[in-house]
This record gives C-alpha cells, structure tokens and sequence, in this order.
C-alpha cells in the first residue's frame, strides 16, 4: 500500500502503547505523535493520556520499521522504556489527563540498534484554537484511531479508524473545561486516540474533492450508566478487565481539546529549553 493520501498517513499517526499494570494484567492503549514548532526549533512528541502510563510496572511503545523511506508492514520494533512510568511529563493539572514524552531520545535509542522508524507526525498547527472552533457547527463528523479493545492488524501493525460525530458543540467548555463529547463507540484501548474534525470541500468538483482533517483533541473517558438515570464519566480503562462490573457504556466519549496538548507542550519546553 503506498502512502499517498491524509488518511492513510493518520494511520502512521498513532502508537500502539502496551502495558504490564501493577496488579500484573496486560493492558493496551493509543498514543500518537505531535510536531510542534517552537522558537528554538521544531520538536516531536508522543501523546497520550496520564491514566494509561501510571501504575505501569513495564511498558514498551510499538512502532512500524522504515525501510527505503517506506513503512515496512508487519515489521515491528518494540521501544521498551525504563521506569516508564517516571519517563512521561505529566499536565501539571492533575486533572488534565495528559502525559507526553518527547521522541527524539527514544528515536535515537531505536537507530542505535540499527531500526528506523516509521511514523507520521500530526502538526500542531492543525489544533483547533479558539477562533477555529467557533467556525465549526454544533453537529461535526469526528474520525479517531487507535486499538479498541485491544483490536488491531498485528501482521500488518494497523490501527482502527472510526467514526462518529461531536455529541457537544467543540466551542463550549463541556461542564467549564476544555472538553467536550463525541457520539462514537468508544471502548478500552481507544484511551489516548487522536480525534479529528473531518471536512469536506464541497466547493470544488466531486471527482477533485479533499478531505480536511483538523486536530480536534483526545480522548479520555467513555461514560457509563451505572443506574437508572445516573450517568458518570470514567477514564477508558487500558484493559478490559478494569471495566465496571454491571455497568453499561452509552456509547459518549470525552475528549480533552486539543489546544490543552499544545499548552502541555510549551510547558515542558518552557521548563527544559529556556
């Protein structure tokens, strides 16, 4: 498969993120890469949420090989990180579930045994701000990628795309933070995916249409009905055995906006490059 089109670049966007949990389950999780210009230099980044690395005994982050500037599919590379979960900076906001880690180190570390890495990178200029969330109407088609449930293509190391549509208008703070809700089948696994707005250009002609796809935010929790009209929000598990007993999902994401991973960014640029 050639890589010559947005959406199969966004399946080079995340990172497979597994896990070994205090309590010695196995988990599984989303985590992806961001490319952030700041004014000493443009820096990469993986992103992924604060729950999914802490209390992690062990953790490796599973990457696709390069070879001749190409993925090589199925070839996989397994970045295992010492004391993982002290390796990741936390959003000083506990409440923010947010951690990120840069990936030049770990790069390196992969060329160092003789591996390239394969990956694309999500520009942080394509994160909604403010003035661009007000452009967008209270019903968006959102697409995300990650590994629900643990699901993916291992021969050829493939996430899941899925669809769904904002459930809340993205200009308001849903409940007064920087969130808001997506209407989609969110499951354990889907912790950290990348969520996008997804556009068409419907001025030009249908056979030259494109697809505009924006960084819209993460997600983080999927809401439960634990009883009859009691409905809370609970961070996507990394494996399915931390479900909520008798629980049901009603199929409502939260999703952190984007524009909280920038912030998050510039502080630990702020905090390490100045």
């Amino acid at each position: 498969m050639e890589i010559n089109s947005i959406t199969k670049r966004l399946l080079f966007n995340t990172i497979r993120v597994d896990t070994v949990l205090e309590d010695g389950s196995e988990g599984s999780g989303t985590a992806f890469v961001v490319n952030h210009v700041h004014a000493r230099g443009a820096h990469n980044f993986i992103v992924t949420n604060r729950h999914l690395v802490e209390s992690v005994r062990r953790g490796g982050l599973v990457f696709t090989q390069k070879r001749n500037g190409q993925p090589a599919f199925g070839q996989r590379f397994q970045l295992n990180i010492e004391d993982f979960s002290h390796a990741w900076f936390m959003h000083p906001d506990p409440e923010v579930d947010l951690a990120i880690i840069p990936l030049r180190p770990l790069e390196q570390s992969a060329h160092d045994q003789g591996v390239d890495l394969y990956y694309h990178t999500i520009d942080s200029r394509l994160a909604l701000d403010t003035p661009a969330q007000h452009t967008l109407d209270a019903l968006e088609e959102v697409l995300f990628v990650g590994y629900p449930s643990g699901v993916w293509d291992q021969v050829n190391l493939m996430p899941i795309l899925r669809r769904g549509t904002t459930a809340t208008p993205i200009a308001l703070d849903f409940e007064g933070r920087r969130e808001f809700l997506i209407d989609a089948a969110v499951y354990p696994g889907s912790s950290g995916s990348p969520v996008f707005v997804y556009q068409s250009d419907a001025m030009r002609p249908m056979h030259a249409a494109s697809k505009k796809f924006l960084f819209a935010g993460v997600v983080a929790a999927v809401f439960f009905r634990e009883e009859a009209n009691h409905l809370v929000p609970v961070p996507v598990p990394a494996n399915n055995h931390s479900m909520v007993m008798g629980s049901e999902m009603i199929d409502l994401g939260l999703v952190i906006k984007a524009r909280a991973v920038i912030d998050l960014i510039n502080i630990y640029l702020g905090k390490w490059l100045d």
